[in-house]
């Protein structure tokens, strides 16, 4: 049935009206306000209600999948009056107010008049089987894909685990050999010196003695020229 079939808001007025008359009877009668006072000790019972928290919030997608659920729930309507619009019109008039229950049973009396409470209850089971189907579902769903990512991003990291060591290893090695070389390299001119000196020296003594032989020739040149 759906939520159009009745019109609780008008029920809720009439019930104002009612009220607003008993009332007025019980101010002329006092003896009647003070029964009325003493048998009506509703109260409405306190059960757990999932509460937003400041984590709720900060989630950006409980507002989407809150309003898929709801969505489910609409769906999930059976025909005739039953525990989904008692709930429709428990929660328009107000869920923690003992007589919005009170009006909605009675409403739903006027539409089927063999309601009763075990009905209600016993209906509002399926509901809630229903969801629990589709949570468990969906749950299972997501579970095994964040699973799966989770295994994805496991696998990457120790690829890249890997890659860095043998990276780093390299690094290493390179920076090893690089220090040898600017060993080598700082090193070079001591390693040669005296081989360069012993070089430099016999070049010097191969020009001495070239120029010497030479002028010894030039000069016996020079003799013979102005001697013979």
């Amino acid at each position: 049935m759906s939520k159009e079939s009745f019109n609780w808001k008008s029920l809720f007025i009439n019930e104002l009206e009612n009220s607003t008359k008993k009332e007025e009877s019980s101010k002329i009668n006092p003896s009647n306000q003070a029964i009325h006072t003493a048998t009506q000790t509703n109260k409405f019972p306190e059960e757990k209600i999932a509460q937003s928290t400041n984590d709720t919030f900060a989630n950006p997608f409980v507002n989407e999948i809150l309003g898929v659920y709801e969505k489910g729930f609409e769906s999930l309507n059976l025909s005739d009056f039953d525990f989904f619009e008692m709930y429709k019109s428990v929660v328009a008039v107000g869920i923690t107010n003992p007589q919005s229950y009170q009006m909605a049973f009675t409403m739903g009396k006027s539409i089927k008049p063999d309601l009763t409470k075990e009905y209600l209850l016993e209906k509002s089971k399926f509901y809630i089987e229903e969801i629990n189907k589709v949570h468990t579902k969906y749950d299972s769903t997501g579970n095994a894909k964040k699973q799966d990512l989770t295994s994805l991003v496991q696998k990457e990291k120790e690829s890249l685990t890997v890659s860095i060591n043998d990276l780093e290893a390299k690094i290493l090695q390179i920076q090893q050999e690089l220090q040898e070389k600017k060993t080598l390299l700082a090193n070079i001119d001591s390693k040669n010196e005296n081989e360069l000196k012993e070089l430099h020296l016999k070049i010097e003594a191969n020009n001495f003695a070239k120029q010497k032989i030479v002028d010894s020739i030039n000069l016996v040149i020079s003799g013979i020229n102005q001697y013979l």
